[in-house]
């Protein structure tokens, strides 16, 4: 009879542990992110010439522990609001992020031209940009709520060819996302691809015509890449960016926002990023 009683209560002390725990998982997921934003400055230590990046890491201070760490690359327009806006909704979802200046010494654009001028020599040169890239993954990884084992990049426009190419380059992440990125990437190669890979691509972007698309998708399935394309119908080049609208009738280009697309890319993303870690 002793023994009953002993494993009844001990299985009950249990049931009251495993439901306090539960109760304080369900309570931290109720409480309104308690974001903590920092600006941080870094440089590539292999990079003689003067060249100092300006970075922005956010996270959620009510979480406790590590996290997954995200990377996120700017549009053609350089380190701006918008792209410190994505870090603190990647914060909300829980990971820590942060904002890759790869420009640096403060150069921004506020044109095309002026942006086009910034952003060529990064097509050019991959190399170079992996430098920059490898300088903030270093600067990511020293946070202490950084998993270092746990990273991806996400990327838009300029920035989603980045990310792509840094996958390509064989860059220890577990995962990139291309928000109406350029596809003329990097070759893959099965040697060096280590990341899953999701492309989020307007249906209707005339600088990313079909021929480039299928261009990439062959490459990627000549390799047996992990990847998934998800097209918007209807979406034209930076359809994620509040501020496209403007921007295109102010310049004369073809982009635009579109709110419907813009909703389903970040719920893929998420989805993306809650298979891989889980």
């Amino acid at each position: 009879m002793k023994k009953y009683f002993f494993i009844l209560t001990a299985a009950f002390t249990l049931l009251l542990i495993s439901c306090n725990e539960e109760g304080k998982k369900k309570e931290a997921e109720m409480k309104e992110p308690k974001l903590k934003e920092e600006n941080v400055t870094y440089s590539p230590s292999d990079i003689k010439d003067s060249l100092v990046m300006d970075g922005f890491v956010a996270w959620d201070e009510n979480i406790e522990g590590k996290r997954p760490a995200i990377l996120v690359v700017h549009e053609w327009w350089g380190m701006n609001d918008y792209v410190k806006m994505r870090v603190r909704e990647l914060a909300k979802l829980g990971y820590i992020a942060m904002a890759i200046d790869m420009y640096g010494n403060g150069k921004r654009a506020d044109n095309p031209t002026d942006a086009g001028n910034l952003a060529m020599p990064f097509y050019q040169d991959p190399q170079m940009a992996k430098q920059r890239f490898d300088a903030a993954v270093k600067t990511l990884k020293a946070y202490k709520q950084a998993d270092a084992s746990k990273m991806a990049a996400i990327g838009y426009c300029f920035g989603g060819t980045q990310v792509l190419n840094m996958a390509n380059m064989g860059e220890n992440l577990a995962a990139v996302v291309s928000f109406h990125g350029g596809l003329k990437v990097v070759t893959p190669d099965k040697g060096k691809l280590k990341a899953q890979v999701l492309v989020c691509h307007g249906g209707a972007d005339p600088f990313v015509p079909q021929a480039e698309v299928d261009m990439f998708k062959k490459q990627m399935d000549s390799i047996g890449a992990r990847y998934t394309f998800k097209t918007y119908e209807g979406a034209t080049h930076a359809f994620s960016n509040p501020d496209a609208t403007a921007n295109g009738q102010k310049f004369n280009i073809p982009i635009a926002y579109n709110a419907a697309a813009d909703t389903a890319s970040w719920k893929d993303m998420r989805d993306f990023f809650g298979t891989i870690f889980k």
